[in-house]
């Protein structure tokens, strides 16, 4: 996290993940798709990717299907483009495909989903995916911790004791899934009051996820969505993993590959 008013998206950098097996092709099935992201990926690196999270060469699958490239219409490798495409640029307030959540984190990321009508589910899994890839104990070089990354401040504000264990801490899932949820329905309600006054523009749920990346402030200053690598790389980076979490899309981790650690499914998957 860059400001201590976002969240630690750089922090989930700490997994070390930043292996660049993009070239593989993470599933496309064209030589054009495959040639053209080896000029691309360097116009990426200055655009998308945020040097201080490391971990992020978003999957070509995903950059064709949101149009970031031109390529063959059969190359997804079995992907319905249409629903993918629809699910990234949805409010995340569909149904959760419960089976592709961890089973010990389900039920609080379906309560911190259910805080307010702004936030749904899907947003609360998908940011965790981003911050932390479910490691309940990470630490980051910003001093955030937890599995949803909370800066102290922001802890110390929207952390509460959620699974009655005597003890609140952004090191206790349940504690750091719950703020989490509390923190983005205040920045939600935040941009709804600035959109209605006409101070700031743009998708509601990307504001907020911007927000809660680079701080509020940040957004009403640049009156949207900063135009910066950071906030805009934050912002796509949640959206990139609503298809993995969406219900109402039909895929698999073969047909969908993505650099980030998957969870470990629920045992119903």
């Amino acid at each position: 996290m860059g400001a201590s008013a976002g969240g630690g998206a750089q922090s989930s950098g700490g997994s070390g993940d930043t292996t660049l097996y993009v070239a593989a092709g993470v599933g496309m099935g064209t030589v054009g798709c495959l040639i053209a992201p080896l000029f691309f990926l360097l116009l990426l690196i200055g655009t998308i990717v945020v040097s201080a999270l490391g971990w992020i060469f978003w999957p070509l699958v995903l950059l064709c299907d949101i149009g970031l490239l031109d390529c063959d219409s059969d190359s997804g490798g079995g992907v319905d483009t249409q629903q993918v495409v629809k699910a990234f640029n949805s409010d995340g307030k569909g149904t959760l495909n419960q089976s592709a959540v961890p089973e010990e984190h389900l039920t609080r990321i379906q309560d911190a989903g259910s805080l307010c009508t702004q936030i749904g589910p899907i947003v609360i899994v998908s940011q965790i995916q981003l911050e932390s890839q479910f490691d309940p104990g990470l630490i980051g070089p910003d001093g955030a911790e937890g599995i949803s990354q909370l800066p102290p401040d922001k802890f110390e504000e929207f952390g509460e004791d959620d699974d009655d264990n005597g003890t609140t801490s952004a090191l206790d899932a349940a504690d750091s899934i719950m703020a989490q949820g509390r923190y983005l329905c205040s920045l939600a309600k935040e941009i709804d009051t600035l959109v209605a006054d006409g101070q700031v523009t743009g998708d509601r749920l990307d504001l907020t996820l911007a927000a809660y990346e680079v701080g509020l402030e940040a957004v009403e200053q640049a009156k949207g969505v900063p135009q910066t690598t950071q906030a805009q790389s934050y912002v796509v980076g949640v959206r990139s993993s609503f298809a993995l979490y969406s219900d109402s899309v039909d895929l698999t981790d073969e047909t969908y590959p993505s650099l980030s650690a998957r969870p470990t499914p629920s045992a119903d998957n």
